[in-house]
Formats: structure tokens, C-alpha cells, sequence
């Protein structure tokens, strides 16, 4: 840096990296202060704030290499670091069997936990005050009521330890010129029921109020600006609605928070797990069901540069990944409230050295329309657009700090700008922000991806670390990126909108298979059957056939439509959903019905949408192949009865000559083919395969759930994995739920053999075999005359000139 331009830089840097980053070490200078609400103030003296966070640790006897390497990682990670606060957004103990199918929770782990937290503190030398650890769904399994006998988390945990009770906790980091406050919160099951049917977050009304209440407690103060960051366990896609219709998305909206902080889904499902919420006015918006990207598309709206507007409605929704297998931990700053982060993954080892650009953003990941916003009323553009910022944290004393800027429009990265960047604060304490001078204006572009920043950070070891590169734009224009079909599954996806719609529609179609031919075979003159099908060549033609075959078979069909009855009207199993109580509820399509401790007389419906775990699966990987394979076997029984009969040349006798040779067209061309599929009876194998495998996935194995379960992506919806679950006995707790399906598959399967007598008995096998009885007594009647002719010229008393036109030719 020049030395001309080092005392104006070092006046703006100086107002500007105060607010940099909001987390920073906590001296003997910082007071804590207790306020109404479980709210903390955190007051630091110190220019450079930064935040650590984990999620999804997962603590569990059955795997002690998880507990192992945070001690040996996070404590020395956390030194190296230095944050202000630590975040751990739940999860923390697994709550599984070895067998992972009972899933309720277990003090051993908790322990484990406690000891652990306790020896990471002190070996990052951190106040433990600064540790915020929330509760997860795992930490939840089966606890019937907050401050009971099974409720581990109140008495381990860090919040439990320092009082933190209550469903929100709040603290707020002060700096010189601004305010950051960071509201947690808790929306776990107030009535906690085992896994899996334990998935999603579920705010209430007063919840959302009190959230509400956190958010808004500086607004009333001007003077210092407010950077508003949420934090919790659940992503918003697995987040119930309140009894009144109200969401977390609408209370983070009407705050403009900068972004809220999340786990709960696992790195499996994609590194892109982020999505960018925008308010919508229009009622009846797909986004209530569902977002196609990770950015939707912004409304158009008037630019409003006035100083006097109102923030614009928007918000940041990160997933962080899991401890549990991908060893993450992230990095959170805030220069000039505007949120950018570092993620780290420790599978690989420890870390020497870490970057974290803070200026210019990630144009993938920034609050865009705020920013463009800033960009369009120039006077709005504040001074830290002037310099390129990190932070730099390293074990190892830095000699350089190199920024590059590349140009990606000759089609490939070509480097247009490097600079040197200058330590700014010199202090003892680890995470130095380095910054350097740019003319930002010179990067103006349209396009949000053109030019891309890297950062090189050499040590006095001369090791090298290269920060991630990434693209910006000054512009304020959003750099577009698609999320996997994973990735739009958990996040995309809003489930507890899109559960009953699912759920009623599977059962209408499912119903509409079973009654509508069943009601056109009884009423209608026009059948179906397979030579229709094939003369008329329709697909209509042929669903009918296949439908109304499977209509023929009255056990089947009327078995089918009771059990789907008994589904929507009846409980489906019967169990043990809490850890130790003996108290037993039962599950319908509507969620657990349980007697609940606060109100011992009244019984209500819990854990739905969470349910659609096991009724999802059951419904599409159970009922619906079911009924297919079925009307499959039927199908597959009336063209083996076709085939066996026109193999006995019999053909039936058609009203039209057209259908005729469309029949003998078919015959001719696909015998061959039908032979090999039908008369060998193929077909019916491959069905008898299928069969087989959903037997042995309703009873047996344990396959992935129509969620992909988030944790292990093991959710089962089998009948072993639920009497390990929930304790039950098959036949006592859930019979129906669990014989049903097998017997009436078992059954179609007898229905549909075909004997030879079966075939014999059919009228047009019959009325053939008349003719045949009729044509065998010619026949024997002409041996008897032959052998009594032979038997005449052994006697000699057939004529010479006679004998050879008088006995008959047999052919």
C-alpha cells in the first residue's frame, strides 16, 4: 500500500473493519448483562468480530470416533480462531440403537457430550458462556415433556447449565458503531415422540410472537444500525405451519433478516443446500408448495433511494452439512451487515492456515436485491466498496497476502488485476483482516459471474493457501446456481404444505383403480378383455382391460377397497412413543394420538407432518406396487388364456371382418414373442419376483423412506423396523397394517394360476372339445371297421378285387 494513500484509507478502513466482523475473543473487557426474554448482551471493545458454527454432531456410544475427533479438531480449531460465539445448532447426541431402529434417548450419550464440551472449551481457552447449543430433533426423541425424567438436554447441555431454558435465547454483539443480534430458537416437538416419525420443526403461535418480539428489541433504538442473524435447528422446508397458518419465512420477512442458520439435513444430500427467500404478495403461490431454484424469481418493484425506505423483504437460508460424517464446521462474518462465511471441512485433517473473504461478496450468496438496490442510488453506496477485505487465521505467522482478480469472458480465467493486501489491525489475537485499495467501478458488468476473486495467504512456513474462488458482482446481480434433484427434494420442497395434497391424491387414485371399473363391469355393457384390446389398439382400451381384469377377482378387489378404508378411518399401528413411559399412543394418517402430560384427559394429534415418513412409504412403496402387480397377474392370466387357446386353433368368431385381420395381423406377428412371454408364463415370474420383493420390504428390509430420512437416510417403513421402533408386537398392535397387503397379494397370486382344468373348462375350450369327442368316435369307428376287415381277409373271406378299396385310409 502506497504511504500516500495509507492515512485516508486507514480513516475509512478504520470505520469500516470495526463493524467487519462480529465475533471476536472475549476478553476480560466484555460484560454479559442478563435481559427479559433469555436475551444476552455481549459488549466487546475489540475492532474484529467472527462467529464459529456446528451442527448435526451426533454423539453416540455406538460411534465414539465422532466424539473423539472434536475433541482432538474443534478444541485447537477454536483456539486458532478465536470467535465470539459458537453456535451449535442441535443434533447433539444421536438418540439410536446400534441397529439404528430404536431411536429414543440415551443418557450414555449425553455424558459423552458434556465431557466433550467441557474439554473443548478448555482447550480453546473460551469462555464457555459464548457455547449455544440447541436442541435437534435426535436430542428430542421421546421426551414427553421439557424438564422430565428423560429430557437429557436440560441437564447436559451448555444452554441447560448456564439456565437457558427457554424455547428462544438471544444475545447481541455490540460494536462501536453497530448492533448484531442473534436470535436461537428451539421448534422441536413440545411432546417429543420417537424416530422417525420425529422429522419436523414446529413452531407455535407463541413461539413465532416471541421470535417476533426478539427480532424487533433495537428497533425502537436509532443510532446503531442492527444486523439481524436467526439461527435453529430446522431448514424451513422441514418446518411446520403454526394453528393460525404462520410460518418462521414470514416472521425472518418482515424483520429482513440477514440470514438464518440451520441443519438437520446432511452433506449427502448436496453442498448447494441454501436457498434465497424473497416475499411474495400474490396469494396461492406455488412457493407455498414449492421453489424450483435456489433463487426464486424477484418480484418488480419502484426503486425507492430514499433514506427513509423500508429494508426490502428478503432473506438467506444456509444449511451447514453434519459433524457426523463430512467433520464441517463453518465460519460466519459480517462486514458492514452483509453476511459471508467459510466453510471447513476437517475429513482431511487439520487446518494451518484459513481464508475468509469479506469484500466484494459471493454473488451466489448475497442479499441481491438490498444490494443492487445500494447500487442503483449511488448515494447509498457506502465507503467499503473502496477495498478488497479478508480475515486470515493461521497457526503460522503470514508474510503475504496476494489478492487476484480474473476475467472469465476470453472464456477461460485470465488474470486482470493482483494486489498486495496490508495487515490493518495489529494485535496479538489470532484473525487478522487484511485489506487492499481497488477502483470497483472499473468492474461494473451486467454479467453477475464475469470476474472472479482468489485469495493467496503464504505463511512464515511458506505454505500457500488458496481461498475458494468465487465470482462478484458490484453490480449487485445475482450469479444463478441450480440445485440437484437432492438438493430441491429437502430443500425446495415445502413438505408440511405438500403432505395431505399427497397424500389425498395417492388415496383418490388409488380408490378411482378400484371403483370405477369395478362400477363399469357391473353397469356397462362394453367389457374389456384382452383381444378387445389389442383389435382396438388403444391406451385407454388397454388400461380399461388391465383394470377390469383385476376387477374380476372379487376378494381382491373389495380387499383392496376396504383396506384403503381402514386407512383413512382407522388407527394404523399401535405403540411405545416415548422413552420410558409405558403409556402407549396409536398413529394415524393424521399424526400420534397421545395422552400428553400437560393435559392427562385430552388427547390430541401430534407429529404430523412428520408421519408422512411412514405413511409415505407404506402408501408408495407398498399399497400402489401392489395394486399394479396385481392387476398385472390378472393381465397376465387372461393372455395366457388367450394364447392357450388360439394355440388349440379355436379363435372366436369376430362381429367385424376389419377386427379379424387385425387379430390375425397380431397373431402372426408377435407369436413368437407371446409365446416365449406368455405360454412360458414369464411374465408371471417376473411378477412373482415383484411380489416377493414387497413382501420382503414390508417385513423385512430396511429401505429408504419417500423423505430419504435426513439423518441416516435409513427412515424404515417396515413392519421389523416399527416393532423395534415402537415396541409392538405385530399382531396384537398392528395386524392389519401388517398382513393385509401379504395375504391379498397371496391370494391374487393363487387366483391367477391357470390349471389345465381351469382352461377346460371355459366355454370356448369346452365347445371345442365337444367337436374333438365327436371327431375322435369317427375315427374309432373307422379302426373297428379296418380290423374287422383285416380280420375278414385272414379268414379269406373278403373278395381279392375288393380288399384294397374297402379298407380305409387312416390320416
Amino acid at each position: 500500500m502506497e504511504k500516500k494513500q495509507s492515512p485516508e484509507l486507514r480513516e475509512i478502513v478504520i470505520v469500516v473493519l470495526k463493524l467487519l466482523c462480529i465475533f471476536t475473543t472475549i476478553s476480560t473487557s466484555v460484560s454479559i448483562q442478563q435481559e427479559g426474554g433469555g436475551a444476552e448482551e455481549l459488549i466487546s471493545s475489540s475492532p474484529k468480530k467472527w462467529e464459529d458454527r456446528l451442527s448435526d454432531l451426533h454423539f453416540s456410544v455406538h460411534h465414539p470416533e465422532r466424539a473423539l475427533d472434536f475433541k482432538k479438531i474443534v478444541g485447537p480449531a477454536l483456539k486458532m480462531i478465536n470467535p465470539s460465539l459458537v453456535l451449535i445448532t442441535g443434533d447433539l447426541t444421536d438418540g439410536k440403537s446400534k441397529d439404528l431402529l430404536t431411536m429414543k434417548q440415551n443418557e450414555v450419550d449425553w455424558i459423552e457430550y458434556q465431557n466433550v464440551m467441557e474439554d473443548v472449551a478448555k482447550r480453546s481457552g473460551l469462555d464457555k458462556r459464548i457455547f449455544y447449543d440447541l436442541r435437534g430433533n435426535h436430542d428430542n426423541f421421546g421426551v414427553p415433556e421439557i424438564g422430565g425424567s428423560s429430557d437429557f438436554f436440560s441437564k447436559y447441555s451448555i444452554n441447560g447449565q448456564f439456565g437457558r431454558k427457554g424455547n428462544i435465547n438471544s444475545v447481541t454483539v455490540e460494536t462501536g458503531d453497530r448492533k448484531h443480534l442473534f436470535v436461537g430458537l428451539d421448534s422441536t416437538m413440545s411432546t417429543g415422540v420417537r424416530g422417525p416419525t420425529n422429522l419436523f420443526g414446529h413452531p407455535t403461535d407463541q413461539l413465532l410472537a416471541e421470535i417476533d418480539s426478539q427480532l424487533s428489541q433495537w428497533d425502537s433504538q436509532k443510532g446503531k444500525p442492527t444486523t439481524k442473524i436467526s439461527f435453529g435447528h430446522f431448514p424451513l422446508s422441514f418446518s411446520a405451519l403454526s394453528h393460525s397458518q404462520k410460518s418462521l419465512k414470514d416472521v425472518f420477512l418482515k424483520h429482513s433478516i440477514s440470514a438464518y442458520l440451520c441443519g438437520h439435513l446432511h452433506t449427502r444430500f448436496g453442498k448447494n443446500l441454501k436457498r434465497h427467500h424473497l416475499s411474495n404478495e400474490n396469494f396461492l403461490s406455488s412457493r407455498e408448495f414449492f421453489q424450483l431454484n435456489m433463487h426464486p424469481k424477484p418480484s418488480e418493484s419502484a426503486k425507492n433511494c430514499s433514506s427513509q425506505a423500508p429494508p426490502l423483504k428478503e432473506f438467506w437460508e444456509w444449511e451447514m452439512g453434519d459433524w457426523r460424517k463430512s467433520r464441517a464446521m463453518r465460519i460466519l462474518a459480517v462486514d458492514k451487515g452483509h453476511v459471508s462465511y467459510l466453510d471447513i471441512d476437517f475429513k482431511s485433517g487439520t487446518k494451518t492456515t484459513m481464508v475468509l473473504p469479506t469484500f466484494p461478496l459471493d454473488s451466489r450468496f448475497m442479499l441481491t436485491s438490498s444490494f443492487h438496490q445500494m447500487y442503483e442510488c449511488q448515494h447509498m453506496v457506502p465507503f467499503s466498496f473502496e477495498t478488497i477485505r479478508c480475515i486470515v487465521f493461521s497457526i503460522s505467522p503470514i508474510m503475504s497476502v496476494v489478492a487476484r482478480i480474473y476475467d472469465t469472458r476470453p472464456g477461460s480465467l485470465h488474470l486482470i488485476m493482483e494486489t498486495t493486501m496490508a495487515k490493518f489491525v495489529r494485535d496479538v489475537s489470532r484473525g487478522d483482516i487484511y485489506a487492499a485499495p481497488w477502483n470497483y467501478k472499473a468492474f461494473e458488468d451486467p454479467s453477475p459471474d464475469r470476474f472472479w476473486l482468489q485469495i493467496e495467504v503464504t505463511d512464515a512456513m511458506g505454505r500457500s493457501t488458496l481461498s475458494e474462488l468465487r465470482p462478484f458482482s458490484v453490480n449487485g446481480l445475482n450469479a444463478k446456481i441450480s440445485w440437484t434433484w437432492k438438493e430441491f427434494f429437502v430443500m425446495g420442497c415445502q413438505w408440511a404444505a405438500l403432505y395431505y395434497p399427497i397424500f389425498w391424491s395417492a388415496i383418490y387414485l388409488m380408490l378411482s383403480i378400484i371403483v370405477i371399473p369395478k362400477i363399469c363391469l357391473i353397469f356397462s355393457k362394453e367389457q374389456y378383455f384382452y383381444r378387445t384390446s389389442i383389435c382396438e389398439k388403444g391406451l385407454i382400451t388397454c388400461i380399461a382391460w388391465v383394470l377390469q381384469d383385476l376387477c374380476r377377482i372379487p376378494v381382491v378387489c373389495f380387499g383392496i377397497l376396504g383396506y384403503l378404508i381402514y386407512l383413512i378411518s382407522c388407527p394404523w399401528l399401535i405403540g411405545q412413543v416415548f422413552t420410558d413411559s409405558e403409556n402407549r399412543g396409536y398413529m394415524t394418517y393424521r399424526g400420534w394420538v397421545v395422552k400428553t402430560f400437560s393435559y392427562s384427559e385430552k388427547n390430541e394429534y401430534i407429529g404430523s407432518p412428520d408421519i408422512m415418513v411412514v405413511v409415505f412409504s407404506h402408501l408408495f412403496f407398498v399399497v400402489i406396487p401392489s395394486i399394479l402387480v396385481v392387476g398385472a397377474l390378472a393381465a397376465e392370466r387372461g393372455i395366457y388364456k388367450e394364447h392357450f387357446l388360439s394355440f388349440s386353433g379355436k379363435k372366436e368368431d369376430d362381429d367385424s371382418s376389419q377386427k379379424n385381420k387385425r387379430s390375425v395381423n397380431y397373431d402372426n406377428q408377435g407369436r413368437r414373442i407371446s409365446k416365449f412371454l406368455f405360454v412360458e408364463r414369464l411374465f408371471r415370474k417376473i411378477l412373482l419376483v415383484a411380489w416377493l420383493a414387497i413382501c420382503w420390504k414390508h417385513f423385512m428390509v430396511s429401505i429408504n423412506s419417500v423423505l430419504l430420512y435426513v439423518h441416516i437416510m435409513s427412515a424404515k417403513n417396515n413392519c421389523r423396523a416399527l416393532i423395534k421402533a415402537y415396541e409392538m408386537n405385530p399382531l396384537l398392535h398392528f395386524p392389519l397394517y401388517s398382513l393385509a397387503i401379504p395375504l391379498l397379494l397371496a391370494y391374487a397370486v393363487y387366483k391367477t394360476r391357470i390349471l389345465t382344468d381351469q382352461i377346460l373348462c371355459c366355454p370356448i375350450f369346452f365347445e371345442a372339445s365337444i367337436k374333438g369327442n365327436m371327431l375322435l368316435r369317427v375315427w374309432q369307428g373307422r379302426l373297428i371297421d379296418y380290423l374287422h376287415l383285416l380280420q375278414e381277409a385272414s379268414h379269406g373271406t373278403l373278395p381279392k378285387t375288393a380288399t384294397s378299396q374297402q379298407i380305409p385310409v387312416l390320416r
